[in-house]
């Protein structure tokens, strides 16, 4: 009878569990099988959309995986995020992330809260652009701090990304630099007038953030990297089919041409013969930045 007993307590806990599943960043087929398999067999299935961004449609999803998704914005992920962990008590639930859920601090957030609930959390892990940066040649050894870039406003032009990579180019390490999205975010205008209205989404491209970094040396004036000679490499949609790399100076990659969202931008520390072997594939032609002079 206690053996029975013992049984019937782990099956049961066995469905008490949020997982939080990695999708990687291609389209709904890059989940790994593990992913795949625990997302069929969940009761509530979420997908955080605020962090990243999939290439393709939420329904797209729903058909591949035969699951009713919910998508779950900013607002919910940061007010209202016990909908996602405390039905877990009760039911399996997925909660989808676009790359990998340990590569942004918002999933850390909802893990220590369910674990907190005693909810028991399973992470099923996935490529993301901390590790497909890699893809343009620098090794990922010698990276240092990852930076976000935000969106300058009219009134609010934020320089704290400058001193780390300062820092970073300083011990001769390379820093990959996450460009602004901007979802779901209120139209203030709109709602003076008492309407609640969502701007358009925004993403950062890599034209952007050049000009952005530009201006940031303008201002500061530290030296932290040069516009026209430091070496930086544009990406964009890594992971999928139609993915761009250019390689070139921050002056040179604000008049490239990267087409749509998700971008990222890298900005080179100390470079390797076999790191800059593999970045000529990308520069742009007739760059500046002379590859064979380095070299020699």
């Amino acid at each position: 009878h206690l053996l029975h007993h013992k049984t019937k307590k782990t099956k049961n806990t066995e469905k008490m569990v949020l997982y939080i599943i990695g999708l990687g960043l291609g389209d709904e087929k890059d989940v790994t099988v593990r992913g795949y398999e625990l997302i069929k067999s969940a009761d509530l299935v979420f997908l955080e959309a605020y962090t990243s961004i999939l290439c393709i449609d939420k329904t797209k999803l729903e058909e591949y995986y035969g699951k009713s998704i919910t998508v779950a914005d900013r607002n919910f992920v940061e007010c209202e995020a016990d909908q996602i962990y405390l039905p877990a008590k009760t039911k399996k639930v997925a909660l989808l992330i676009v790359g990998d859920p340990v590569c942004a601090t918002t999933h850390t957030d909802i893990i220590i809260r369910a674990k907190e609930e005693g909810v028991p959390v399973e992470i099923v892990h996935n490529a993301s652009i901390m590790g497909a940066a890699g893809s343009c040649g620098l090794q990922l050894y010698n990276f240092g701090q990852t930076i976000s870039i935000p969106f300058f406003e009219e009134n609010w032009r934020p320089t704290s990304f400058y001193p780390k990579i300062k820092y970073n180019r300083g011990g001769g390490m390379h820093t990959l630099c996450l460009l602004d999205i901007k979802v779901k975010e209120p139209d203030f205008e709109a709602m003076a007038r008492g309407r609640t209205v969502f701007l358009p989404p925004r993403y950062m491209s890599v034209n952007t953030a050049a000009e952005q970094l530009i201006e940031a040396e303008e201002t500061l004036g530290e030296g932290a990297f040069s516009p026209t000679e430091t070496l930086c490499v544009g990406l964009a949609r890594l992971g999928q089919t139609d993915q761009v790399i250019i390689a070139g100076t921050l002056e040179e990659l604000k008049e490239q041409e990267f087409g749509n969202p998700l971008h990222s931008l890298i900005i080179c520390g100390d470079t390797h013969e076999l790191e800059l072997e593999m970045l000529k594939q990308f520069i742009v032609e007739g760059s500046k930045y002379k590859l064979d002079e380095k070299e020699t």
